[in-house]
């Protein structure tokens, strides 16, 4: 990140995230092209809390209002953006937390719909999958559901154990897999063959 980069008004961006929003839908992120304006000092961390100038933001209210004008580029970084800005900030690995598992049916009938920590509320599906990558050094599985656009939430351990309880094992080419179904699809928790605690 830029030290030198410009200091921005927080609550000037508290203030055009609120004019943008009159909180019955999310704000068009994606239909706003505004200049780059530069880096803030604002870190979304692992575990999914919100830090300004190294202090956390204790505030969810202000947290969920932070997370309505977040969007992440086809160069991989995430932006605040408003139709007039956009700023640079930095997600340590996603911008959102899954904090809740509601399963509907069972079998190949079943929907899983995860709560973000946000309020955001998604069922899995093809449309927003579910991926699990494995951490290189803990080999730890990371299992990310896609939000909205490029946005990314990382299940919180006890929501996956819980994906975990409702698994099934399907035979593929690959060899024995396990995974879940919702809406439809099956969704691996893992590569074939692998098990999982």
């Amino acid at each position: 990140m830029n030290h030198d980069a410009p200091s921005f008004d927080l609550s000037a961006l508290i203030k055009a995230a609120k004019a943008n929003g009159d909180g019955s839908a999310l704000p068009p992120v994606d239909l706003w092209h505004p200049e780059f304006c530069g880096d803030m000092d604002m870190v979304i961390k692992r575990d999914g809390s919100w830090h300004h100038e190294g202090s956390p933001i204790g505030r969810q209210k202000l947290v969920k209002l932070f997370a309505t004008i977040l969007r992440k580029d086809e160069d991989g970084h995430h932006y605040l953006v408003t139709p007039i800005e956009k700023i640079r900030i930095t997600v340590e690995r996603a911008a959102f937390i899954g904090v809740r598992a509601d399963i509907e049916n069972s079998g190949k009938d079943q929907v899983i719909y995860i709560t973000s920590n946000v309020g955001d509320v998604i069922a899995i599906s093809g449309e927003r999958p579910l991926r699990v990558e494995t951490e290189p050094t803990s080999q730890q599985p990371l299992p990310l559901i896609s939000v909205r656009g490029r946005l990314e939430a990382l299940l919180s351990r006890p929501v996956f154990y819980e994906l975990v309880e409702h698994a099934v094992e399907i035979d593929t080419k690959d060899g024995p897999q396990l995974g879940v179904y919702s809406s439809g699809d099956f969704f691996p928790l893992g590569a074939p063959n692998s098990h999982l605690a």
